[in-house]
This record gives structure tokens, C-alpha cells and sequence, in this order.
């Protein structure tokens, strides 16, 4: 997977009216096919009576997995529009579920597109669209003597320590993004006059909003 891609937060639901029909759109961030069609098939289950369960998913790291259904409605008129949202906003390991309770008036072809468009597009709104960013897993060895100036550079720069040991000297976890690694590790050396060891571990993807951990 990229360093960074776009996916969504967490599962999540809202709906809307459109002539009387009612239009839930539902959204969860996945890892896998397997995680996406399960998800598929919850919705269905809890929405059996419902006219229609239209859904579009994308899996992978290039999209290289897309799939989607207009479940009854009008060929192109729905699973179709949902994924080119799921594309447009440039998701990734993403799959949503547009369920529609039949209100009795017709949309037309034009109607159920924009219909099914919103009904995707206000389920990954309600996910919480996050850029999913690569950090490195880093523990920080300091010298008693420079935790202030330590802290205090953490504290500027928003980053926060997972967990903090007290040892002969002091011990930081916290994750660092990898496009900043050295220019975090400059910043951290100047500040403890060199003193600091640095350890790199696992690396992980971290939701970010506006550079922000979620």
C-alpha cells in the first residue's frame, strides 16, 4: 500500500428522502474482499424488506479491485454511480451500501443516478474521510538533563508519545510519519547535543485529517 491513500474512518450511516423514497447510505473501511462482501451481506440482512441494496466497493492499492450492484434497479442507474464516488474522492479499501425503501413515485434514469450519487457520497462524508499515512514506530532514548527541551519540541510539533519509561534515562514511544524521519532525527539529535538513540520499529498507517492524527 502507498504511503499515503484515502480512505475512510470508521463504519458509519445517514440517509436522506428523494420523492418520498428513502435513501440509507452505509460505509465501512475494509481490508479485504471478504471483509466488503460480509459487510454487503449485514446490510442486506438487516434490510431485507427494503426495494433495493445497492453497493460499490474499491480494494487495493491501485483500485485493482472494484465491484458493484445495481440490485434490481436500472442497469447504470446505481452501482455505478456509487463507485464513481468512491472514485472521485480518490478512496481506497473502501465499500458502501446505498439502501432504498420505494416511496412510490418513479425517479426516472436521471432521478435514481443522482439519487444513488448522494446516497454514496453522504455515507463516506459520514466515515469521516481520512488520509491514511505511513509512520514509523519510533523509541527515543534521552538524557534526563534535555527532557524539557524534548517535550517542548514535541508539544510544538503535535506529536504525541504513546508511552513514556523512566529508566536511567527516558524512554519515548510515539509514531513518527516516514516522510519526516530525518529531519525528525536532526531535530531530535540538535536538541539532545547528540545524545539521543533512536530506535525505528514496525511501521503502521495512521489516520491523519489536515496533517492531524484523528
Amino acid at each position: 500500500m502507498k504511503d499515503v491513500y484515502k480512505t475512510i474512518n470508521e463504519k458509519s450511516e445517514n440517509e436522506i428522502i428523494i420523492n418520498k423514497s428513502r435513501f440509507i447510505g452505509f460505509s465501512a473501511p475494509i481490508n479485504s474482499e471478504e471483509e466488503a462482501l460480509k459487510f454487503i451481506e449485514e446490510i442486506k440482512t438487516r434490510h431485507r424488506d427494503a426495494t433495493h441494496n445497492v453497493y460499490a466497493y474499491c480494494i487495493g492499492e491501485n483500485s485493482n479491485i472494484q465491484r458493484f450492484s445495481d440490485d434490481g434497479e436500472p442497469t447504470g442507474t446505481a452501482g455505478i454511480p456509487a463507485l464513481e464516488v468512491l472514485k472521485k474522492e480518490d478512496l481506497r479499501n473502501v465499500v458502501v451500501v446505498i439502501t432504498r425503501y420505494f416511496g412510490g413515485i418513479k425517479l426516472g434514469s436521471g432521478g435514481l443516478i443522482r439519487a444513488y450519487t448522494k446516497g454514496a457520497k453522504i455515507a463516506v462524508d459520514a466515515g469521516l474521510i481520512v488520509d491514511m499515512t505511513l509512520h514509523i514506530k519510533t523509541k527515543i532514548n534521552i538524557d534526563y538533563t534535555t527532557l524539557g527541551r524534548f517535550e517542548n519540541f514535541l508539544m510544538t510539533n503535535g506529536l504525541k508519545s504513546e508511552e513514556i519509561e523512566y529508566k536511567e534515562g527516558v524512554v519515548f514511544t510515539l509514531f513518527v510519519e516516514k516522510s519526516k524521519v530525518d529531519e525528525f532525527e536532526t531535530d531530535v539529535l540538535n536538541i539532545t547535543n547528540g545524545q539521543a538513540v533512536i530506535n525505528y520499529l514496525d511501521e503502521k498507517h495512521i489516520p491523519l485529517i489536515n496533517g492531524k492524527r484523528v
